[in-house]
Protein backbone atom coordinates (compact mmCIF):
# COMPACT_ATOMS: atom_id res chain seq x y z
CA UNK A 1 0.00 0.00 0.00
CA UNK A 2 1.15 3.43 -0.85
CA UNK A 3 1.28 5.65 2.04
CA UNK A 4 0.75 9.58 0.57
CA UNK A 5 2.14 12.47 2.67
CA UNK A 6 0.71 16.23 1.42
CA UNK A 7 2.81 19.30 2.82
CA UNK A 8 0.59 22.20 2.65
CA UNK A 9 3.02 24.93 3.99
CA UNK A 10 7.15 25.69 3.85
CA UNK A 11 8.68 23.85 6.31
CA UNK A 12 12.88 23.41 6.14
CA UNK A 13 14.22 21.14 3.69
CA UNK A 14 16.05 18.91 5.91
CA UNK A 15 12.52 18.12 6.85
CA UNK A 16 11.21 17.43 3.96
CA UNK A 17 14.28 15.02 3.81
CA UNK A 18 13.28 12.96 6.30
CA UNK A 19 10.02 12.48 4.59
CA UNK A 20 10.80 12.13 1.63
CA UNK A 21 13.28 9.03 2.83
CA UNK A 22 10.70 7.30 5.03
CA UNK A 23 9.42 5.36 2.21
CA UNK A 24 6.46 7.29 2.42
CA UNK A 25 5.28 9.33 -0.90
CA UNK A 26 5.62 12.72 -0.74
CA UNK A 27 3.99 15.85 -2.73
CA UNK A 28 4.79 19.37 -1.49
CA UNK A 29 2.17 22.14 -2.41
CA UNK A 30 2.81 25.13 -0.87
CA UNK A 31 0.67 27.62 -2.81
CA UNK A 32 -2.32 24.84 -2.43
CA UNK A 33 -5.71 26.81 -2.03
CA UNK A 34 -8.57 25.60 0.24
CA UNK A 35 -10.67 23.90 -2.63
CA UNK A 36 -7.63 22.42 -4.12
CA UNK A 37 -7.37 20.80 -0.90
CA UNK A 38 -10.76 19.96 -0.01
CA UNK A 39 -10.31 18.17 -3.68
CA UNK A 40 -7.33 16.35 -2.86
CA UNK A 41 -7.11 15.54 0.70
CA UNK A 42 -8.80 11.85 0.17
CA UNK A 43 -5.76 11.20 -1.41
CA UNK A 44 -3.45 11.26 1.75
CA UNK A 45 -2.67 9.71 5.14
CA UNK A 46 -1.16 12.53 6.81
CA UNK A 47 -1.18 16.09 6.29
CA UNK A 48 1.10 18.83 6.92
CA UNK A 49 0.60 22.52 7.80
CA UNK A 50 2.26 25.83 8.96
CA UNK A 51 -0.07 29.20 10.16
CA UNK A 52 -1.39 29.42 6.43
CA UNK A 53 -3.09 26.16 5.65
CA UNK A 54 -6.44 25.76 7.68
CA UNK A 55 -7.72 22.55 8.32
CA UNK A 56 -11.45 23.04 8.75
CA UNK A 57 -14.25 20.05 9.29
CA UNK A 58 -14.68 19.96 5.98
CA UNK A 59 -11.32 19.61 5.03
CA UNK A 60 -11.23 16.39 7.76
CA UNK A 61 -14.41 15.31 6.56
CA UNK A 62 -13.23 15.11 3.00
CA UNK A 63 -9.80 13.13 4.36
CA UNK A 64 -11.42 9.66 3.71
CA UNK A 65 -7.81 8.45 4.46
CA UNK A 66 -6.47 10.38 6.95
CA UNK A 67 -4.65 9.14 9.82
CA UNK A 68 -2.28 11.93 10.87
CA UNK A 69 -2.22 16.21 10.60
CA UNK A 70 0.91 17.73 11.55
CA UNK A 71 1.68 21.45 12.14
CA UNK A 72 5.26 22.90 12.12
CA UNK A 73 4.78 25.25 15.14
CA UNK A 74 2.75 25.45 18.58
CA UNK A 75 -0.34 26.59 18.36
CA UNK A 76 -2.93 24.11 16.93
CA UNK A 77 -5.87 26.87 16.40
CA UNK A 78 -5.91 26.90 12.57
CA UNK A 79 -6.59 22.96 12.63
CA UNK A 80 -9.85 21.36 13.83
CA UNK A 81 -8.80 19.56 16.64
CA UNK A 82 -11.88 18.26 17.99
CA UNK A 83 -13.25 17.22 14.74
CA UNK A 84 -9.87 15.48 14.06
CA UNK A 85 -10.44 13.59 17.25
CA UNK A 86 -13.74 12.47 16.67
CA UNK A 87 -12.37 10.52 13.58
CA UNK A 88 -10.02 8.96 14.87
CA UNK A 89 -7.26 11.70 13.49
CA UNK A 90 -4.16 12.31 15.15
CA UNK A 91 -3.01 15.79 15.96
CA UNK A 92 0.49 16.69 16.15
CA UNK A 93 2.84 19.85 16.90
CA UNK A 94 6.10 20.39 17.44
CA UNK A 95 6.36 23.15 20.01
CA UNK A 96 10.13 21.75 21.34
CA UNK A 97 11.45 23.52 18.62
CA UNK A 98 10.05 27.18 18.67
CA UNK A 99 10.66 27.66 23.13
CA UNK A 100 13.80 29.37 22.73
CA UNK A 101 13.10 31.52 19.64
CA UNK A 102 10.10 32.72 21.05
CA UNK A 103 11.11 33.27 24.27
CA UNK A 104 14.39 35.53 23.47
CA UNK A 105 11.85 37.88 21.22
CA UNK A 106 9.98 37.83 24.32
CA UNK A 107 12.52 39.14 26.47
CA UNK A 108 13.91 41.50 23.67
CA UNK A 109 10.30 42.67 23.54
CA UNK A 110 10.83 43.92 26.84
CA UNK A 111 13.75 45.24 27.35
CA UNK A 112 12.78 47.38 24.10
CA UNK A 113 9.78 48.60 26.15
CA UNK A 114 11.85 49.33 29.54
CA UNK A 115 14.61 51.21 27.56
CA UNK A 116 12.78 52.67 24.60
CA UNK A 117 14.85 51.28 22.12
CA UNK A 118 12.77 51.47 18.92
CA UNK A 119 12.56 55.53 19.78
CA UNK A 120 16.25 55.92 20.23
CA UNK A 121 17.02 54.24 17.16
CA UNK A 122 14.45 56.39 15.41
CA UNK A 123 15.68 59.55 17.10
CA UNK A 124 19.12 58.47 15.97
CA UNK A 125 18.54 57.88 12.25
CA UNK A 126 16.94 61.40 12.49
CA UNK A 127 20.09 63.14 13.55
CA UNK A 128 18.87 63.63 16.86
CA UNK A 129 20.04 62.91 20.22
CA UNK A 130 17.87 62.45 23.33
CA UNK A 131 20.04 61.58 25.78
CA UNK A 132 17.93 63.62 28.59
CA UNK A 133 14.78 62.64 26.94
CA UNK A 134 15.31 58.54 26.72
CA UNK A 135 14.70 57.89 30.72
CA UNK A 136 14.31 53.99 31.12
CA UNK A 137 13.81 51.26 33.86
CA UNK A 138 15.80 48.28 34.91
CA UNK A 139 14.49 45.07 34.93
CA UNK A 140 16.58 43.84 38.07
CA UNK A 141 14.67 43.78 41.12
CA UNK A 142 11.02 44.13 39.06
CA UNK A 143 8.64 41.70 39.40
CA UNK A 144 7.44 39.82 36.43
CA UNK A 145 3.95 38.20 36.05
CA UNK A 146 4.29 34.78 33.88
CA UNK A 147 0.75 34.10 32.84
CA UNK A 148 0.86 30.26 31.46
CA UNK A 149 4.48 28.46 32.36
CA UNK A 150 4.65 26.13 29.95
CA UNK A 151 7.57 25.53 28.03
CA UNK A 152 7.85 29.26 26.62
CA UNK A 153 6.49 30.87 29.95
CA UNK A 154 8.94 28.67 31.92
CA UNK A 155 12.16 29.90 29.63
CA UNK A 156 11.11 33.43 29.77
CA UNK A 157 10.99 32.83 33.43
CA UNK A 158 14.16 31.35 33.64
CA UNK A 159 15.90 34.26 31.85
CA UNK A 160 14.22 36.60 33.68
CA UNK A 161 15.23 35.39 36.55
CA UNK A 162 19.08 35.55 35.20
CA UNK A 163 18.64 39.02 34.49
CA UNK A 164 17.77 39.70 38.47
CA UNK A 165 14.04 39.24 38.08
CA UNK A 166 11.41 38.54 40.63
CA UNK A 167 9.01 35.85 39.14
CA UNK A 168 5.42 34.93 40.03
CA UNK A 169 3.47 32.59 37.88
CA UNK A 170 -0.17 31.91 37.10
CA UNK A 171 -1.13 28.74 35.44
CA UNK A 172 -4.05 26.39 36.23
CA UNK A 173 -1.05 22.84 35.96
CA UNK A 174 1.84 24.45 37.75
CA UNK A 175 5.04 21.96 37.82
CA UNK A 176 6.56 22.79 41.17
CA UNK A 177 9.70 21.57 40.04
CA UNK A 178 10.19 24.05 37.56
CA UNK A 179 8.71 26.79 39.38
CA UNK A 180 11.19 26.07 42.41
CA UNK A 181 14.07 26.28 39.69
CA UNK A 182 13.41 30.40 39.08
CA UNK A 183 12.14 30.92 43.06
CA UNK A 184 8.51 31.53 41.18
CA UNK A 185 5.76 32.15 43.11
CA UNK A 186 2.56 30.72 41.93
CA UNK A 187 -0.47 32.84 42.24
CA UNK A 188 -3.88 33.41 41.07
CA UNK A 189 -3.97 36.05 37.66
CA UNK A 190 -5.88 38.59 39.91
CA UNK A 191 -2.96 38.71 42.49
CA UNK A 192 -0.43 38.39 39.84
CA UNK A 193 -2.03 41.59 37.61
CA UNK A 194 -1.58 43.64 40.98
CA UNK A 195 2.12 42.67 41.64
CA UNK A 196 3.59 42.20 38.37
CA UNK A 197 5.64 45.25 37.10
CA UNK A 198 5.93 43.24 33.36
CA UNK A 199 3.10 41.12 32.62
CA UNK A 200 4.26 38.63 29.59
CA UNK A 201 1.31 36.14 28.12
CA UNK A 202 2.27 32.70 27.25
CA UNK A 203 -1.44 30.45 27.33
CA UNK A 204 -3.29 29.08 23.52
CA UNK A 205 -6.30 30.45 22.31
CA UNK A 206 -9.19 28.71 23.44
CA UNK A 207 -12.44 29.70 24.58
CA UNK A 208 -11.46 30.09 27.83
CA UNK A 209 -8.21 32.23 27.34
CA UNK A 210 -9.81 34.98 24.62
CA UNK A 211 -10.04 38.15 25.64
CA UNK A 212 -8.30 36.94 29.34
CA UNK A 213 -7.04 40.59 29.84
CA UNK A 214 -10.22 43.01 29.14
CA UNK A 215 -10.74 46.08 30.49
CA UNK A 216 -11.41 44.89 34.18
CA UNK A 217 -8.07 42.79 34.24
CA UNK A 218 -5.80 45.40 32.85
CA UNK A 219 -7.48 47.84 35.29
CA UNK A 220 -5.98 45.34 38.64
CA UNK A 221 -2.46 46.06 36.70
CA UNK A 222 -0.23 48.34 38.24
CA UNK A 223 -0.07 51.93 36.85
CA UNK A 224 2.79 52.47 35.12
CA UNK A 225 3.13 48.62 34.10
CA UNK A 226 3.90 46.55 30.84
CA UNK A 227 2.27 43.81 29.43
CA UNK A 228 3.88 41.86 26.34
CA UNK A 229 1.87 39.23 24.36
CA UNK A 230 4.16 36.75 22.33
CA UNK A 231 1.48 34.05 22.17
CA UNK A 232 -1.93 34.71 20.31
CA UNK A 233 -3.61 37.91 19.39
CA UNK A 234 -7.23 37.20 20.26
CA UNK A 235 -5.80 36.65 24.10
CA UNK A 236 -5.94 40.58 24.76
CA UNK A 237 -8.82 43.46 24.05
CA UNK A 238 -6.80 45.67 21.83
CA UNK A 239 -9.79 48.11 22.79
CA UNK A 240 -8.67 47.87 26.38
CA UNK A 241 -4.86 47.80 25.84
CA UNK A 242 -5.38 51.02 23.89
CA UNK A 243 -7.49 52.83 26.30
CA UNK A 244 -5.20 51.69 28.63
CA UNK A 245 -2.19 53.24 26.89
CA UNK A 246 -3.72 56.61 25.99
CA UNK A 247 -4.94 56.88 29.70
CA UNK A 248 -1.99 56.77 31.27
CA UNK A 249 -3.02 53.02 33.24
CA UNK A 250 -0.05 51.13 31.21
CA UNK A 251 3.33 52.90 30.49
CA UNK A 252 3.67 50.53 27.41
CA UNK A 253 2.51 47.56 25.73
CA UNK A 254 4.44 44.64 23.14
CA UNK A 255 2.68 43.04 20.55
CA UNK A 256 4.06 40.52 18.39
CA UNK A 257 0.50 39.01 17.87
CA UNK A 258 -3.09 40.77 17.00
CA UNK A 259 -6.54 39.97 16.88
CA UNK A 260 -6.33 40.29 13.21
CA UNK A 261 -3.22 39.45 11.04
CA UNK A 262 -2.05 41.49 9.11
CA UNK A 263 -3.54 44.00 11.13
CA UNK A 264 -6.20 46.13 9.69
CA UNK A 265 -6.73 48.87 12.19
CA UNK A 266 -3.36 50.60 13.24
CA UNK A 267 -4.24 52.37 16.16
CA UNK A 268 -2.83 50.24 18.47
CA UNK A 269 0.14 49.43 16.40
CA UNK A 270 0.69 53.48 15.89
CA UNK A 271 1.22 54.26 19.91
CA UNK A 272 4.27 55.96 20.94
CA UNK A 273 4.37 53.53 24.05
CA UNK A 274 4.27 50.64 22.06
CA UNK A 275 6.44 47.99 20.15
CA UNK A 276 5.48 46.02 17.70
CA UNK A 277 6.75 43.35 15.52
CA UNK A 278 4.87 40.71 12.71
CA UNK A 279 4.35 37.55 14.45
CA UNK A 280 8.13 37.25 14.64
CA UNK A 281 8.68 34.91 17.37
CA UNK A 282 9.28 31.69 15.65
CA UNK A 283 10.81 33.58 12.41
CA UNK A 284 14.58 32.71 13.41
CA UNK A 285 16.50 30.01 11.05
CA UNK A 286 16.63 27.79 14.23
CA UNK A 287 13.55 27.53 14.99
CA UNK A 288 12.43 26.67 11.48
CA UNK A 289 14.91 24.52 10.74
CA UNK A 290 14.52 22.24 14.11
CA UNK A 291 10.21 22.80 13.34
CA UNK A 292 10.50 21.02 10.35
CA UNK A 293 12.52 17.93 11.71
CA UNK A 294 10.54 17.57 14.69
CA UNK A 295 7.01 17.43 13.02
CA UNK A 296 8.37 15.13 10.57
CA UNK A 297 9.87 12.74 12.46
CA UNK A 298 6.37 13.24 14.70
CA UNK A 299 4.38 12.60 11.56
CA UNK A 300 6.60 9.34 10.34
CA UNK A 301 6.34 7.69 13.81
CA UNK A 302 2.85 8.03 13.64
CA UNK A 303 2.46 6.44 10.31
CA UNK A 304 4.74 3.79 10.83
CA UNK A 305 2.20 3.07 13.50
CA UNK A 306 -1.09 3.43 12.28
CA UNK A 307 -0.45 1.93 8.77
Amino acid sequence: MVVKILVCDPISESGIKLLKESGFEVDVKFDITPEALRQTVANYEAVIVRSRTTITKDVIEAGSKLKVVGRAGVGLDNIDVETAKQRGIEVLNAPESLTASVAELTVGLMVSLARGIPKADKSMKDGKWLKKELMGRMLKGKTLGVVGFGRVGGAVAAIAKAMGMNIIVCDPHVDPVKAAKVEAKSTSLEELLGASDFVTLHVPLTPQTEHMIGETQVQMMKTGAYLINTSRGPVVDEKALLKALQDGKLAGVALDVYDVEPPTDLSIVKQENVVCTPHIGAQTEEAQELAGIVIAEKVISSLKRLT
